[in-house]
């Protein structure tokens, strides 16, 4: 039997706000347990919320680049349940009246564009954390009040590596409209997802499970993987899939089980009595709507058409707002933009991938990779020698031309010089020399690696190619 797999995303989102979302608290991670509460956090008898102004904004601007409509009246309501994370004893988020609905996002897979459904976007307070050990467990409050924006798909992604590019596309499209640092370790993104299997051509939806206690992009495809094979295992033998939540063991590789998924009736949800319905102003989402600077889709555009670059660099350059910005201050300084965009995202992100930071983390400046680029291009080093000096301007910030000249490596370009190189090289390998008469081409590949290799990588290979060629007949 053969089985499609429907699955929705729930996106957490933390705002950048320096209060949390009811009261004046710091939002600052990484401070001591339980030193940045209050009464009104905390739920202590007669305090009031108060609706953090940025928070909202944000809110709103999240909403309208995701193409949602946003609600003319909002309100908050309390979603009722008893966890020692909770002080008290219900959160504060939307149920009747969110924010917005009826969004989409377009993602770009191999098979072509597709759109994703966005169900909802909704505010609310985030909860406590616990911290378990052997013996007992530990609460620390400083996170309960955090300003979430939750993200609900509709379950139109089909599969886990379309999970994966939509949580990739989500994440670009929030770091563009600079209203989060989406820094999973630190939780301010986090996602949750709802599987269920269906017969191929079936019309209704199978039985819903929900994942959770996934720390990465990578690790909601992989719960997702394991979870298609474990649902179809079951429905091939003839068992029923329980509606649950379970949680994904990165170790292990497999989902366990945690809970019953509980019902949106078992919150018993109401209205939220000390934070009152509200119009939302119009003013207000047209002066919000004027803020959204240009997408990563609307600037793929620009630069497939600006720039003449294929699309798949444009794709690969605009994914990340840091590396867009520093592709076009590159080439305001050396217009070559498809040799800029391989540096970028060749040797440069293969670096910054190694080390796990973005380009604005490190010391490289665009004008030092704009000089560097146009070095090589002038035949004054060769490409050999600029990817060994790029990991020093990577790191210490020191320009092409400063390291070149302290470490001796400017590109041999006098042919008397190499042609001498060339005439021993031709010597010591007359098998080879004969190969390439005899027509093997490939031959001369393998000496220009041996003329690469005496000159320590210094010989100009446009030069060394014409010697080679005309010595060879």
């Amino acid at each position: 039997m053969k089985y499609e797999a429907n699955i929705g995303l729930e996106v957490h989102l933390q705002l950048s706000t320096e209060s949390k979302v009811f009261c004046s608290c710091s939002t600052e991670f990484g401070k001591s347990p339980n030193t940045e509460t209050c009464p009104v956090c905390l739920g202590f008898p007669g305090t009031l919320p108060v609706l953090n102004e940025k928070a909202f904004l944000r809110a709103i601007k999240v909403a309208l680049a995701l193409n949602c409509t946003i609600e003319e009246k909002m309100k908050f309501d309390r979603k009722n349940y008893y966890y020692p994370d909770l002080p008290k004893n219900f959160q504060i988020s939307q149920y009747g009246k969110p924010l917005a609905r009826h969004g989409l996002l377009q993602i770009h897979r191999d098979e072509g564009a597709k759109k994703i459904r966005i169900r909802r976007v909704h505010l609310e307070e985030d909860a406590g954390k616990l911290i378990h050990t052997d013996r007992y467990s530990l609460i620390d409050y400083n996170r309960a009040g955090i300003p979430l924006l939750e993200i609900v798909s509709e379950p139109d992604i089909s599969s886990p590596e379309e999970a994966y590019v939509y949580l990739i596309s989500l994440k670009s499209l929030l770091r563009y409209l600079d209203v989060s640092d989406c820094n999973m370790e630190e939780g301010s993104l986090r996602c949750d997802a709802n599987i269920s299997l269906r017969k191929v051509g079936s019309e209704s939806l199978g039985v819903k499970t929900e994942l959770k206690n996934m720390n990465s992009f990578k690790n909601v495809k992989n719960a997702l993987d394991y979870e298609i094979k474990r649902q179809t295992s079951l429905l091939n033998e003839g068992e029923k899939i329980l509606q649950e939540t379970r949680l994904w063991n990165a170790d292990k590789g497999i989902t366990t089980s945690m809970r019953s998924k509980e019902e949106e009736h078992d919150y018993r949800y109401f209205p939220e009595p000390d934070l009152v319905p509200f119009t939302i102003d119009k003013e207000i989402i047209e002066r919000v709507s004027n803020e959204i600077p240009e997408l990563p889709a609307m600037r793929q555009a620009r630069f497939i058409s600006q720039y003449n670059i294929p699309e798949y660099d444009a794709s690969v350059l605009t994914q990340e707002k840091e590396i867009a910005d520093f592709f076009e201050e590159t080439i305001k300084i050396y217009n070559n933009p498809k040799g800029i965009s391989n540096w970028l995202m060749g040797d440069v992100s293969g670096i910054l991938n190694e080390k796990d930071i973005s380009i604005d983390q490190t010391q490289l400046q665009p004008a030092n990779l704009a000089k560097m680029a146009k070095m090589v291009d002038e035949g004054i080093i060769s490409g050999k020698i600029a990817k060994a000096i790029l990991p020093d301007m990577i790191n210490n910030g020191y320009p092409p031309d400063v390291l070149v000249r302290e470490k001796g490596l400017s590109q041999m370009s006098n042919r008397e010089e190499l042609e001498n190189v060339i005439s021993q090289i031709l010597k010591e390998n007359k098998k080879t020399v004969n190969d390439y008469k005899s027509g093997r081409k490939i031959a001369l590949t393998f000496l220009v690696g041996q003329v690469m290799k005496v000159t320590g990588g210094k010989a100009n290979p446009k030069i060394v190619n014409e010697i080679l060629k005309a010595k060879l007949g």
